[in-house]
């Protein structure tokens, strides 16, 4: 039996995959037992989220130092989230120190990174988040790993080009994932018949291709794990491909940049843009200023490629990128 998910049940879930806190989850959580349509397809769906919210009223009354994954928990920042996936020595610490100002170990030994480890990522005038994550073999998969893919809105899955054991690696990454309800695809979506499953938005990334017969490898993974996901094929230490792949990390997120101006202003703010996704709102800009500034919100003026200079729109108003907006309360 179809779920029939409601777009208010949608958007919490969306909103909970993106939650950075436990007391959010637990807001998220609510209404998304309360949107469910109560009927036999989501028997097992209503009691996931009924075991859920009891499980987070129990780590929110427990210290902060003993909850979950030690405490572990990185705020979301910038654009959007990326997550940085694969097996030992694949080189995700390699691209974190190539693409962000952050810097994790890098070593030849399995295992260097042994906790999510967040960075930025610039991209023209704005930055996105990525984490480095510990490696997913055949026998370790850490579960604070699958609350970060599941709530990214982008994940990188590398691949170790530089010995055959990489391909032997992938394959147990992607044997491991395929056993979770957290999997990877080409497109972020929530599987109806699956109750459940959600599907995590992934980019495959087969690293050290400068290597010594990284081509031949990369041809054997082709014909031995063959994966329908858009691949870029890199080289993290020598900086190879990671331009186009530092562009389409940017263009995946789908958001639009957003400019404000003060009404006593002469020029905008354009040294941070505030950024929503493709189809948002001025409402959601006002909420990311402040939520009671969103509530007495007015009008605001905008200026754009859409629109004449100064125009005068209402919260409804659909921004597009670059739009320079000047907010009255």
């Amino acid at each position: 039996m179809p779920a029939n998910l409601t777009q208010q049940y949608l958007k919490a879930e969306a909103e909970y995959r993106r939650a950075s806190t436990p007391e959010e989850e637990l807001d998220c959580l609510h209404v998304m037992l309360r949107e469910l349509p109560k009927h036999k397809g989501t028997d097992k769906l209503q009691a996931e989220l009924k075991q859920k919210i009891s499980k987070l009223k129990k780590e929110l009354q427990q210290p902060r130092e003993a909850r979950r994954g030690g405490g572990i928990r990185i705020p979301r920042q910038g654009a959007g989230r990326c997550v940085i996936l694969g097996g030992p020595n694949a080189g995700k610490s390699q691209l974190m120190r190539s693409l962000t100002r952050a810097t994790p170990e890098v070593a030849l030994y399995p295992f260097t990174t042994t906790q999510p480890m967040p960075g930025m990522m610039p991209w023209q005038d704005v930055m996105v988040q990525l984490i480095d994550t510990p490696p997913i073999t055949a026998d370790f998969f850490d579960p604070v790993t699958q609350g970060l893919i599941r709530g990214a809105d982008l994940a990188l899955l590398m691949v170790d080009l530089g010995t055959d054991e990489g391909i032997e690696g992938f394959q147990e990454v992607l044997e491991h994932l395929g056993s979770t309800k957290t999997r990877l695809a080409a497109e972020s979506f929530l599987d109806e018949a699956d109750i459940g499953v959600s599907y995590t938005g992934t980019l495959l990334v087969p690293n050290k291709i400068d290597l010594p017969d990284a081509a031949e490898r990369l041809q054997l993974m082709h014909e031995l794990c063959p994966v329908e996901l858009p691949e870029f094929v890199i080289s993290a230490q020598e900086g190879r491909g990671l331009e186009e792949l530092r562009d389409t990390i940017y263009r995946l997120l789908d958001v639009v940049r957003v400019y404000t101006k003060l009404p006593s202003a002469k020029q905008p703010d354009f040294e941070r843009p505030f950024t929503i996704r493709r189809g948002g709102t001025l409402r959601e800009v006002a909420e990311l200023i402040h939520k009671d500034f969103a509530n007495s919100l007015k009008f605001a003026r905008v200026w754009g490629n859409a629109v004449h200079d100064a125009t005068q729109v209402k919260g409804d108003y659909v921004l597009h990128d670059k739009d320079v907006v000047e907010l009255h309360t």
